[in-house]
């Protein structure tokens, strides 16, 4: 496994363990997250661990033309339940995705070290935000980097039935009018497969994410 040293470096991603991990320590100033991104890697690890560099084998992706939308979520939208607003409360956004209760799920990854690195690179203009309102309170949102052609989501979070899925939904009609190629999803789950996302090899990522 390859040690992070204080040189902007990350190996090739065809060096990466079974598992997905690639190196591991370094630090998480925005130069060397936008590096990782760039080159189809990402962090995560919990409070305590070293900072460990990620690139899975497949890679869970959606081509934004394969959204699944269901009929229900469909009369949601259509009902106006929910207002979405667009980097409005990143930092709000982050939290929540930090302090949610999740199935199965002790503790989170999302540190505070992350959140403060994030919001460095959302001042940037690089980590971006969809927010979910419900009655004047935020009920749902997501979170990501944005490399100009692909979106990197990083966690969502629904304090409300579906609040999620309608910021996925509108950031994907979003990336859809600027002609994005593909949503970054990083690893299966079975809520995202429920949207469309699917899995890709790994090679064939980066060699969208190059192009």
């Amino acid at each position: 496994m390859y040690y992070v040293s204080k040189t902007l470096f990350f190996p090739p991603v065809s060096e990466a363990n079974a598992d997905g991990i690639l190196a591991i320590g370094g630090d998480l100033s925005p130069e060397r997250l936008m590096l990782a991104y760039k080159s189809g890697v990402f962090p995560w690890f919990e409070d305590g661990e070293p900072i460990l560099w990620w690139s899975p084998n497949p890679r869970m992706v959606l081509f934004l033309n394969e959204l699944v939308v269901s009929k229900s979520m469909r009369n949601i939208l259509n009902r106006n339940v929910f207002k979405v607003t667009f980097n409005q409360n990143f930092r709000d956004v982050i939290s929540n995705c930090q302090n949610i209760k999740r199935e199965g799920q002790n503790g989170t990854w999302i540190t505070n070290d992350m959140i403060e690195a994030y919001c460095r690179l959302h001042e940037l203009g690089v980590a971006k935000s969809v927010e979910v309102w419900q009655d004047e309170l935020l009920v749902g949102g997501l979170y990501g980097i944005d490399l100009g052609n692909i979106f990197c989501g990083e966690s969502m979070f629904s304090k409300v039935s579906n609040a999620s899925k309608v910021a996925f939904i509108a950031l994907v009609n979003q990336l859809k009018e600027v002609n994005y190629k593909l949503l970054d999803c990083q690893v299966y789950n079975s809520h995202l497969e429920s949207l469309g996302c699917r899995e890709i090899e790994r090679e064939a990522f980066i060699s969208i994410l190059k192009s």
